[in-house]
């Protein structure tokens, strides 16, 4: 009963791998879940003991996909503590009246469907083992309070997301269940900010700073290191230089 097991989503790279990390070196026992094992292979060998890592790959869009990805955990497990919602995709920044409906649905059912997908199946194990209750983060954005230029399936599915986390929070209370948004701005991975900058609202391309994504990693050891009756319910951490308070 000593061991806790965190599911982490999108755990091929980036903040996903960085969280992947910090929680393996703080004794976590995990799960990871993306779509290319290769990576989450590497992911698994980076991690303190990589024998308390599980691997499984699949589409968190898919609902069976994600119903194997509990199962597979609690019958190697025996319980779950901690869901990281991480998986996440971006998409091009080009005018509304540009964007395709394909495009638009594949940033929601990643961002959002999925995070739902995986918010439905650990509720149900929360509620359902012994010592019941757990935690959720979601991996919001900055963009789920402001948005960038011509980013409107990305900061749609973001500020989706921020009302599934205040409604986990509320329908979880009476059942030990909690739920954080952490909202993170230039971290470094593979969906940082172009080397020739990003586009500002006043037309410009301006380089923005970033930060490792191993600070993202730690933050979160923290907020799941929590007690259960103790929640945060947003957490911003960002490059200090970033555009985002104020008018950039």
């Amino acid at each position: 009963m000593d061991q806790k097991v965190a599911i982490v989503t999108g755990a091929s790279s980036g903040v996903g791998r960085a969280t992947a990390i910090a929680l393996a070196g703080a004794g976590w026992t995990l799960a990871l879940f993306a779509r290319r094992a290769d990576l989450l292979e590497e992911t698994r060998l980076l991690c303190a003991d990589p024998t308390r890592v599980l691997v499984v790959e699949g589409d968190v869009s898919n609902e069976d996909d994600v119903k194997r990805l509990f199962q597979s955990t609690i019958s190697s497990f025996g319980r779950l503590d901690l869901l990281f919602n991480n998986a996440g995709i971006t998409s091009p920044q080009v005018p509304i009246e540009d964007v395709s409906l394909e495009t638009f649905q594949q940033v929601i059912n990643v961002n959002l469907v999925g995070a739902f997908l995986c918010t439905k199946e650990a509720v149900k194990q929360f509620k359902a083992q012994q010592s019941p209750g757990g935690r959720i983060i979601n991996n919001g954005s900055i963009s789920a309070y402001t948005p960038r230029p011509f980013s409107s399936p990305y900061t749609a599915s973001k500020h989706a997301v921020l009302g599934l986390t205040k409604c986990t929070l509320l329908d979880g209370r009476n059942h030990n269940i909690t739920c954080t948004q952490v909202d993170i701005g230039g971290a470094q991975t593979g969906l940082s900010p172009p080397p020739q900058g990003t586009l500002q609202p006043d037309g410009r391309l301006s380089r923005e700073a970033t930060f490792d994504a191993k600070h993202v990693g730690e933050s979160i050891v923290h907020i799941a290191g929590l007690p259960l009756d103790v929640t945060v319910l947003t957490f911003n951490i960002m490059a200090t230089g970033m555009p985002f308070v104020g008018r950039g």
